[in-house]
């Protein structure tokens, strides 16, 4: 492989690893402010290209990248680094806000079934009643 074919290919892996990176920034930004619906993860352009590029790196031999020249190859490291960072970033944001609106739900839907749950009295059959069928009851989405 010469390195004009091979040059092409990297460019284009660091072009869509820096758009990547700066979508990730933004939904970082994003989450830090409470802005869900800010989002452009889900923006179908943008999954479009992580597919892209998820079949260009996968595609990608080392190769290329060590017989580039050093200023490309410093610049192909450096991106692929950053790009690794805000994705793990990303992923960690994201699994605290699963996390704390799933502790939510399940807290409003604990005390709820506290409230409708029966008084016990004092007699030879207390009140009995089958058990609730929780959270999902309760949730309007699903």
């Amino acid at each position: 492989m010469s390195d004009i074919q091979d040059q092409p290919k990297i460019e284009r892996l660091i072009s869509m690893a820096e758009r990547l990176v700066a979508v990730l920034e933004s939904d970082i930004a994003a989450l830090k402010a409470g802005d869900v619906s800010a989002l452009r993860t889900n923006d179908p352009e943008v999954q479009k290209l992580t597919a892209l590029y998820g079949r260009e790196a996968q595609g990608f031999d080392p190769r290329i990248a060590q017989s580039a020249p050093l200023d490309l190859r410093t610049r192909f490291m450096t991106i692929t680094a950053r790009f690794r960072e805000v994705l793990q970033l990303h992923g960690r944001l994201l699994a605290r806000v699963k996390n704390a609106s799933e502790g939510m739900i399940r807290a409003i839907a604990d005390e709820v079934q506290r409230m409708n749950a029966p008084t016990r009295t004092y007699g030879p059959r207390p009140g009995q009643q089958p058990p609730s069928a929780g959270a999902m009851v309760f949730n309007t989405v699903i």
